[in-house]
C-alpha cells in the first residue's frame, strides 16, 4: 500500500492526526526533501528506509515504490498534496503497475499564510472567492488562466510558485486591473520558525521581498481581504434567521 501525505505546510505539528501515524507506521518513506520540514523525520520508526525526493526522477520514486513489495509506503509530499503536489502522473503509474494507494489530506501553505496573517480570504462584502494560482515558468500555465486574466476578478488571490518572477507578476497584476495601491502581503515560509511576513502593496511586492532577500518558498497573497472594510456576517445577525435561531428584527 501507499500512502500519499501531506505534511502540513511548514510547522511540524501542522500534520494531521492520520498522517502522524502513517509516519509512524511505515516501512519506505520518500519525502520531499526541497520542502518538507527535516523534523517530520523524528516520526519515522527505526529501520525505516528513507529516500529525499529531491534528489530522485520520477521514475527513481516508483522504482522504490515497486520494490516496496507488501511494505507500508509513505510518500510525504507538502502542505496539501492536491496543490501542486505533482500527485496525478504518480498515481497514474501505480494503477497502471496495480499497487494500491490512498491519500492523506494536509494543510496547505495557503492556509497556513492566513493563519500567520491572521486574515480571512472570504470577506462579506469584500471577496467571496479565492483564486489559488502560480506565474508560468518551467511549468506553463494556460493562456485563459493568466494571472491578468484572473486579477479581472478582483477576487482574493493567493499565487504559488511565483516569488522569483515579481517584476513580472506585478505587470500582470496590473494589467489585470489591480491598482499599485491594492493590498497585498508576502508570506515566506508560512509557519516555518524562520516565517516572514511582510505587508505591502502590488507596487511594492519586488521591493519588499528584495529587501528581505525573499526569492522562493513564498506565497503572495493580493486582494482587498488584506483591508479593514467589510460587512459582518449574516450568520449571526440578530435579524437574521436559521434552522437553529429566530430572527430578533
Amino acid at each position: 500500500m501507499i500512502w500519499f501525505v501531506g505534511a502540513g505546510c511548514g510547522a511540524v505539528d501542522l500534520i494531521t492526526v492520520r498522517g502522524m501515524r502513517l509516519l509512524q507506521q511505515a516501512d519506505v518513506l520518500i519525502y520531499a526533501g526541497s520542502l518538507v520540514n527535516p523534523e517530520l523525520l523524528q516520526y519515522a520508526k527505526t529501520g525505516c528506509e528513507i529516500h529525499n525526493s529531491a534528489y530522485m526522477t520520477l521514475e527513481e520514486v516508483l522504482s522504490v515504490m515497486h520494490a516496496a513489495g507488501e511494505k507500508l509506503v509513505v510518500r510525504l509530499h507538502t502542505g496539501d498534496p492536491s496543490i501542486f503536489g505533482a500527485i496525478r502522473e504518480q498515481m497514474d503509474e501505480l494503477d497502471r503497475m496495480d499497487i494500491a494507494y490512498e491519500v492523506c489530506p494536509g494543510v496547505s501553505s495557503f492556509c497556513g499564510a492566513a493563519a500567520s496573517l491572521k486574515a480571512e480570504y472570504t470577506l462579506p462584502g469584500v471577496s467571496q472567492t479565492v483564486i489559488l494560482t502560480r506565474m508560468a515558468g518551467r511549468t506553463s500555465v494556460p493562456e485563459r488562466e493568466s494571472i491578468r486574466s484572473l486579477a479581472a476578478h478582483q477576487a482574493t488571490m493567493v499565487i504559488f510558485l511565483s516569488a522569483g518572477m515579481l517584476g513580472k507578476l506585478v505587470d500582470e497584476l496590473l494589467a489585470g486591473g489591480y491598482s499599485v495601491d491594492t493590498r497585498a502581503a508576502i508570506v515566506y515560509k508560512a509557519t516555518w520558525k524562520d516565517e516572514i511576513i511582510c505587508r505591502c502593496t502590488v507596487g511594492t511586492l519586488a521591493e519588499t521581498a528584495a529587501a528581505h532577500g525573499i526569492r522562493k518558498t513564498a506565497l503572495i497573497t493580493v486582494g482587498d481581504f488584506l483591508g479593514d472594510d467589510y460587512e459582518l456576517s449574516k450568520l449571526y445577525d440578530a435579524q437574521f434567521s436559521t434552522e437553529f435561531r429566530e430572527g430578533k428584527g
